[in-house]
């Protein structure tokens, strides 16, 4: 079974900039170009880090029309269009594609949750109804249910589910999942700490907050890698694990928007109920991001 691959490498999961009125467009094209032209292998809009779950649906629907426009088709654009509500999926599955979007990212529902039956029920559904492939988003510290080893092996005969993105921290789960899948389904690293690690369990890269503020060097992680130099690719996973770990010392997208309106790329407005970065972790932030060159 042939299946198309999204992207190998590292998609950004880009943020959503806001200004006093809405969404700040002329930021994203400016923080779109940056990251294609630093390199990038994808871009992922309105997951996690874009604060999909605080935009209107009218928002969520232009912020996918933007992107797909401002990329032009330089890289993959993955539009985050699951939800908890099958319906809403349904219709942001169907726009997004329409859109031109190039691949779809599905989340486990949350709040209302479900069975592993549920889960494979639900993919199922919004894979069938999917012009372009999909990306499965197994992230259960923020939806509280977790994909199963065997629900990926189930998930990984559907024809149009391309792979999925990893979150769930359990490499001994990851290694189970990666040996009922058999290569039917990528899999990419939802933990910007574990980059390495999973590619070395087959993963072909990362969808990534760290590439918002270091899109190169995330980068030479995953190439270092595909080079075939695993100790390179190690060692800067071990250099930048201090300002991954800033990074997600609050809530993200918290931190990676701070982060983001210290290099000037937009305003440090974020919806509530997250909060602007408190100060302390902020200063150690920067601290890091200086001696990076970032600020």
């Amino acid at each position: 079974m042939e299946k198309k691959r999204v992207f190998k490498g590292v998609a950004t999961a880009v943020i959503t900039p806001f200004n006093e009125n809405g969404v700040d467009y002329d930021a994203f094209a400016k923080i779109i170009d940056w990251q294609i032209d630093s390199g990038i292998d994808g871009l992922v809009v309105c997951g996690t880090t874009g604060e999909a779950s605080t935009l209107t649906d009218e928002e969520h629907r232009q912020v996918i029309d933007f992107a797909v426009k401002q990329v032009a088709g330089r890289v993959p654009v993955i539009a985050g269009t699951g939800s908890n509500d099958t319906a809403y999926a349904i219709e942001l599955t169907k726009h997004a594609c329409e859109s031109g979007a190039d691949a779809v990212l599905l989340v486990t529902p949350y709040y209302n949750k479900c069975t592993q039956k549920g889960l494979v029920a639900l993919f199922t559904e919004l894979a069938d109804i999917s012009a372009k492939p999909v990306i499965l988003y197994n992230v259960p510290s923020r939806t509280g249910i977790n994909i199963e080893p065997k629900t990926y092996a189930e998930l990984a005969e559907h024809p149009n589910i391309s792979g999925f993105k990893e979150a769930n921290g359990n490499i001994s789960k990851i290694v189970e999942t990666m040996s009922y899948v058999q290569g039917k389904l990528d899999m990419y690293s939802g933990n910007d700490d574990q980059i390495v690690p999973l590619m070395a369990l087959g993963g072909v890269g990362v969808i990534s907050v760290l590439s918002n503020i270091m899109p190169s060097r995330t980068r030479e992680i995953c190439n270092s890698f595909f080079e075939g130099d695993i100790e390179r690719a190690a060692k800067l996973q071990y250099r930048y694990h201090a300002i991954i770990d800033a990074l997600f010392s609050e809530v993200n997208p918290i931190p990676v928007k701070a982060a983001m309106n210290e290099m000037g790329f937009c305003k440090d407005i974020i919806r509530l109920p997250l909060s602007n970065m408190e100060k302390p972790n902020r200063q150690k932030l920067v601290e890091l991001m200086k001696g990076f060159g970032l600020v």
